[in-house]
């Protein structure tokens, strides 16, 4: 039987958004996978995002051990996708701590419908992309949100 998994960017959403769009995919947990969980867009940070979706009746997680190092996120904003997956995968996933941090989040994904939150709008570009090959081949079915 396979299960559910979405993704989301918050890029170009508010908060209020991205709360319908996860009600209405049937979201139960919003997993935020960036290391840095704070943001210059309003109700994007950590304590903020968490209280306005606990008040929305949805859980939240911050997965920061799944976030991509500094250098993948740059590559990443300089549109280098090949480059910020190689990084993330040889910095986090390959490690013997990423591997327990997929499993966590795996563990985590087959409880309930979660979906994964970064900032990139287009999944193709953002490590939650490689979170989503990655559980694939464990049962999961993946969904790519858009606000």
């Amino acid at each position: 039987m396979s299960k559910q998994l979405f993704t989301i960017g918050y890029e170009g959403l508010d908060s209020e958004r991205l709360v319908g769009v996860l009600r209405a995919a049937g979201v139960a947990v919003l997993a935020d996978v960036r290391a840095v969980a704070n943001s210059r867009k309003r109700g994007f940070s950590k304590g903020a995002l968490g209280t306005s979706l606990r008040e929305a009746g949805l859980g939240y997680a911050h997965l920061r051990s799944l976030g991509t190092p500094k250098s993948g996120r740059q590559a990443a904003r300089a549109g280098d996708a090949a480059l910020m997956r190689r990084i993330y995968c040889e910095e986090v996933l390959d490690t013997a701590a990423g591997i327990a941090a997929l499993d966590d989040l795996a563990a985590l994904a087959g409880s309930a419908p979660i979906c994964l939150l970064c900032f990139e709008r287009d999944p193709a570009g953002c490590h939650r992309r490689v979170l989503a090959e990655r559980l694939a081949p464990r049962g999961f079915v993946v969904s790519d949100l858009y606000g």
